[in-house]
This record gives structure tokens, C-alpha cells and sequence, in this order.
């Protein structure tokens, strides 16, 4: 058995253990439990859903690795997303042209990357905590994109925006080949670029990063322009999914985008995590999901149990943590 686990863990990474047996567990628990759950119209409906949840996470993932964080991911994910419904309104709704959605699509990523650089100016300025920056950021947000709302929702968008929220190719779903593809950009991003290797000294040691000669604070602001611009792409996938924009949409994605990276193996205080384990963890909690809806569970209870989920989570890898610190010392 040891045997074995070493083996697996020399070929996908010990970070890839927990995901992998948290995804068998998922399977064979609702596969007894809930009917149809193994069946084609559950794993389409989780292609479909997975992206804006697993592009709001990689949103998350590199202030995480940081030792920092991003509370505001959705509401710059909304506001970007409110951006390019602006720019379409703008060009006629409905009858936009093709090249008026190119145009909402900069004025997102535009809008997401502002949030997200100013976000990691007041960070790595001011060496103000994370958590403090973010959570004004988000409020200031809100609250912005409420003013300029007035609370309400912006929709009626041309129809050749929706096969992007709803359309596949050759059966594979476009907004999942999406995700895909960022996520392939961020597993670049961290293992080849200096970027990478910067940002995860920085969760390791900040003092220690900068003393080495890195540019902290420009590395800082670079991570969460990236993370806003992550948001950005977020945004428009939900803009075309739901032929509507609005700035409370998918509030609840704060909580699972935190616990699907510490489910995949994302040290809470930064320097250490891998994309693929974070992948696989967030199809677990998309088939969870899924599966407790088919059951018949009721949202509110759903939400509960990420909660639970996370502090069960927590206290398994600090038990396993300090079993390995143990086993260590008494060889």
C-alpha cells in the first residue's frame, strides 16, 4: 500500500491525493444514493455550470498563493461583465454588431484589470493586509455597481452571444473549453514564467523574496491584475450563460472558489499549489453539488455544507500534516 502511494504521488504529486479520493467518494456515494446521477444529462450539466465557477477559482488562485487573497472576485466579475452590456446597449442591444462585442469584451477585461490593479497598488504599496484591501474593494464595487444600476439587472443582448455561454463544438462545451484553455494558462504561468516562481516566493517568504532581489511590489500588482482579469472572463462567460448582467450574481461562488483551492492542495499562507489538483477539486464540488440537487437538498442546507466542508478540509490537512512532521521525528 505505501508502495503504491508513493508511486502516485511521484507521478501526479502528493497535492493530487486528496482530490482524487474526495472525486471517487463523490462518485460512488451519489452514484448509490441519487438517481441518474451517473448518467449523460448530470456530467452535461456540469460542463456547463463548472466554468464560471472554475474561472472565478483561478481568479482566486494566484492571491492565494501570494499569502494574500481576493474577496472581490465576483463583483469585478459583475461590474466587467456590466462593462461590455453597457458597450452592447450602447450599439444597439439586440441588433449589436459582431464587432461591438469585440469592443464590450476590451471594455471588461479593461474594467477587470483596473479593479484588480488597483486592488495590488493598495497592497503592495501600503502593505495593508489582503484581506482588508479586498474586502473595501469589494463593498466599493457594490456599491458602484448598484448606484449605477440602481439595484436592477441589464439584459437583451444579441443572439450570437449566447453559444458562448450555452453552445459546444462537436458536443464539447464552449464556455468548458474556455475554462480549459485558462486553466492551461495558468499551469504555464506558474511552472515556466518567472512570474510563476516569483509570486510563489513571495507566499513563501516575502522578506526573503525581496532580499533576493525580486520586484515584490510589482509582482504583487501583477498577480491581481491577473486575478481581475480572470474576473473579466468570468463576467462575460455569465453575460452570455444568463443573457443578463447583475451585481449580486453568484455571491455564494465566494466561499466554494476558497474551499475548491484549499480542497486542491493550496497552502492557506501562500508559497505552495499546483492548478490540476484545484482543477479536479472543483470538479468534485460541481458533481457534489449536483449530486445533493438530485437528492432533493435544499440550496440553503447546499451552502451550509461547503462551511462544514471547509473546516472538515482545514483539519484533515493540518491532522495530516502533523502526522508527516511526527512520522519525520521518529525516523
Amino acid at each position: 500500500m505505501k508502495t503504491l502511494v508513493q508511486k502516485f504521488n511521484a507521478a501526479f504529486g502528493a497535492d493530487m491525493g486528496g482530490p482524487v479520493i474526495a472525486f471517487v467518494a463523490v462518485m460512488l456515494i451519489f452514484g448509490l444514493a441519487a438517481d441518474n446521477f451517473l448518467s449523460m444529462a448530470t456530467f452535461g450539466s456540469v460542463a456547463f455550470q463548472l466554468p464560471e465557477l472554475g474561472l472565478l477559482t483561478l481568479a482566486m488562485l494566484l492571491p492565494l498563493l501570494t499569502g494574500g487573497i481576493n474577496l472581490s472576485i465576483t463583483f469585478a466579475a459583475n461590474l466587467s461583465g456590466l462593462a461590455a452590456a453597457w458597450v452592447l446597449q450602447a450599439h444597439g442591444g439586440v441588433d449589436a454588431p459582431a464587432s461591438a462585442f469585440l469592443f464590450a469584451c476590451l471594455a471588461a477585461l479593461a474594467t477587470g484589470a483596473a479593479s484588480g490593479a488597483l486592488t495590488g497598488v493598495a497592497i503592495a504599496y501600503t502593505r495593508a493586509h489582503p484581506i482588508l484591501v479586498t474586502l473595501s474593494m469589494m463593498i466599493f464595487l457594490r456599491g458602484l455597481g448598484e448606484f449605477l444600476t440602481r439595484g436592477g439587472d441589464v439584459s437583451g443582448f444579441p443572439a450570437y452571444i449566447a453559444p458562448i455561454g450555452h453552445g459546444s463544438v462537436f458536443g464539447f462545451p464552449i464556455p468548458l473549453l474556455i475554462f480549459i484553455i485558462c486553466v492551461a494558462l495558468w499551469h504555464v504561468l506558474l511552472v515556466r514564467s518567472k512570474l510563476g516562481f516569483g509570486l510563489l516566493m513571495i507566499g513563501s517568504n516575502m522578506e526573503a523574496a525581496h532580499y533576493s532581489g525580486l520586484n515584490t511590489r510589482k509582482i504583487l500588482v501583477l498577480v491581481y491584475t491577473l486575478s481581475g482579469l480572470m474576473c473579466a472572463v468570468a463576467g462575460i462567460i455569465m453575460l452570455a450563460r444568463f443573457n443578463s448582467v447583475r451585481v449580486g450574481h453568484g455571491e455564494s461562488y465566494l466561499l466554494i472558489t476558497v474551499l475548491a483551492a484549499f480542497l486542491g492542495g493550496i497552502n492557506p499562507f501562500g508559497g505552495f499549489g499546483r492548478v490540476l489538483p484545484v482543477f479536479v477539486a472543483l470538479i468534485v464540488l460541481q458533481l457534489l453539488s449536483s449530486g445533493l440537487n438530485l437528492m432533493g437538498a435544499n440550496q440553503h442546507l447546499a451552502t451550509a455544507l461547503w462551511g462544514v466542508l471547509m473546516i472538515v478540509v482545514m483539519a484533515a490537512r493540518t491532522l495530516a500534516s502533523n502526522y508527516r512532521i511526527f512520522m519525520r521525528k521518529k525516523a
